[in-house]
């Protein structure tokens, strides 16, 4: 029996979320998942139908939840739904949700310079979502966000001070697994529109995340 997974775009065109969910829809169904794609957060008050699934992908950015859609997310993850995603459409979604932000494990607050040239290291050569990649290469939006200690990070970036000269040498998550309850985590910040996937190392660590968190 295949698995289940539920991905849901929406919000901010600018992050293409139609075009990456396209991108990763098929690499699921690859993967021997079936999917379904909704363009509404109304499925998450849906509880015997959000229970079903073994994975859940958002990606919907600078948006607002309900209350009931909140609670109804949290507490299916919380019974053991894997969730998983990347960029602004996971963790610049709901910026007026701090248990949701709680959830994910961080919020994005900058990315100084906007497209910019950076690298993204691997500092876990042993997990499964990034066992055998090197550091890489990104020209995209570099992710300075406020993050959870409590996530297990598997690759960072460093900022330069050329942009924002405080911040000089911060080594900042870039991806990060975690757990809410009985559900697994996964957020990558690569992703700001679906030619960054074009990247082999930031489509191969978001393919093996979103495997990864399912449960």
């Amino acid at each position: 029996m295949s698995k289940k997974a539920l991905m849901v775009w929406g919000g901010w065109e600018g992050h293409e979320p139609k075009q990456c969910v396209d991108i990763f829809a098929p690499i699921l169904e690859k993967a021997g998942f079936a999917v379904d794609i909704h363009t509404t957060l109304d499925i998450y008050t849906d509880a015997a139908q959000m229970r079903s699934y073994d994975l859940i992908s958002q990606v919907y950015t600078m948006s607002q939840i309900s209350k009931e859609q909140e609670k109804g997310l949290l507490e299916t993850i919380k019974a053991g739904t894997g969730f998983a995603g990347w960029h602004g459409g996971m963790a610049d979604a709901f910026r007026n949700n701090t248990e949701y932000q709680f959830m994910v494990g961080g919020q994005w607050v900058a990315h100084p310079g906007n497209i910019i040239d950076y690298e993204v290291n691997i500092i876990n050569h042993e997990d499964p979502i990034t066992a055998g990649l090197s550091d890489f290469k990104m020209h995209s939006e570099q992710y300075y966000m406020h993050v959870d200690p409590n996530n297990e990070v598997l690759a960072t970036t460093t900022f330069g001070g050329q942009y924002a000269p405080w911040i000089e040498g911060t080594v900042m998550p870039v991806v990060w697994k975690r757990r809410w309850g009985q559900g697994k985590i996964f957020y990558s910040s690569l992703g700001h529109v679906a030619s960054d996937f074009n990247v082999p190392e930031a489509r191969e660590i978001t393919r093996r995340g979103l495997i990864w968190a399912s449960r």
